[in-house]
């Protein structure tokens, strides 16, 4: 009888919905920032972020990466991270630490300047002094790993359950997600090996196809004993027609915008973007699928030739699932923010 009444009480409990966005908002915080925000990505999900050059992939993972491994309190101030661990698996080597600490510091920065009411200045950054201990128990979180070929990514995989166990004593919380940068780093090295047998006839060929295959296979076996969001970056093909065994697509063109909002379309001709990853991966395996680009030719050879993303407008437009529209975001080292 007592629980009949506790189940009627709690059915009558009037909740707006302002209350409970805020309840469901400080309970669960923002699992990924913009681009990433339009799906609500789960663990087992694959997510691929493609793009040319200088269209921000790594500097998109980075900020996640960043949000990841903030805590969601310290010391009062609320800082909304996901308090969780981070493996970032750097294919490209070409990551720095220093500048995650930079990003980590601007983030915890920019908190503090809101929570006392201060506009955000980042050249203030300069003169202000970081809590050293908070910094520490972030890039705790931060595993990264180091891949100079294929083969020693397929060795890193098939010992990172391990690896993980041994670590579990040492990391503060789970890891949530796995992060590849980037996927197709060594896709002409293996494409030029193909055909070379490894060791006696009975083995398989050494081929991309087969160094795909056992990549997915080894990710897969692994997501299924510990279950993570994977993030994946690969840079773009354009105009390669010599390879038949690979996957070809036509994109649309890109619309750009003129000052006045109006939509025009590009003159150039139409680019040919060629998916060179085998279908093991590109059809069975990625679950999500995102472009990213600057949103002009001008700002891409402006962030080739400085070296930065500060301020730079990109596009954004989701593949897989596809979505009928296209997001403008701001990426700079105090964040990332969708343009109106």
């Amino acid at each position: 009888m007592k629980s009949s009444m506790d189940v009627r009480q709690w059915l009558s409990t009037d909740e707006t919905a302002e209350t409970f966005i805020s309840r469901v908002s400080t309970s669960r915080p923002p699992l990924l920032l913009p681009p990433l925000h339009r799906f609500p990505l789960h663990s087992g999900n694959v997510v691929e972020i493609v793009g040319p050059s200088s269209s921000a992939k790594t500097h998109i993972l980075l900020q996640v990466a960043v949000h990841c491994i903030l805590p969601k309190e310290w010391n009062g101030v609320s800082y909304g991270g996901l308090e969780k661990s981070v493996m970032f698996v750097d294919l490209d080597c070409r990551f720095d630490v220093l500048r995650l600490r930079h990003l980590l510091q601007l983030r915890i920065f920019s908190v503090h300047q809101l929570s006392r009411g201060v506009k955000n200045e980042l050249h203030d950054a300069r003169d202000w002094t970081c809590d050293q201990e908070l910094i520490n128990k972030c890039l705790e979180r931060f595993l990264y790993v180091r891949c100079y070929d294929s083969l020693e990514f397929l060795a890193m995989l098939k010992t990172l359950s391990y690896q993980l166990q041994t670590k579990r004593q040492e990391l503060a919380s789970k890891v949530y997600f796995m992060m590849i940068d980037s996927i197709g780093a060594y896709y002409w090295v293996d494409r030029a090996s193909t055909s070379v047998p490894l060791g006696s006839n009975n083995r398989k060929i050494f081929s991309l196809q087969s160094v795909i295959e056992a990549v997915v296979r080894e990710i897969q076996n692994f997501l299924q004993v510990q279950p993570m969001l994977v993030l994946a970056t690969k840079a773009t093909i354009f105009g390669d027609k010599s390879a038949t065994n690979d996957i070809k697509r036509t994109f649309r063109k890109w619309s750009s915008e003129d000052a006045s909002g109006h939509h025009t379309t590009e003159s150039s001709p139409e680019k040919v973007h060629r998916e060179y990853m085998p279908s093991a991966w590109q059809q069975s395996f990625v679950t999500h699928r995102i472009s990213v680009r600057p949103s002009s030719p001008e700002s891409c050879a402006t962030n080739c030739l400085n070296n930065t993303t500060d301020e730079q407008v990109y596009l954004a437009q989701w593949l897989l699932p596809s979505l009928g529209f296209k997001d403008k975001f701001v990426i700079n080292d105090a964040g990332i923010s969708i343009v109106p």
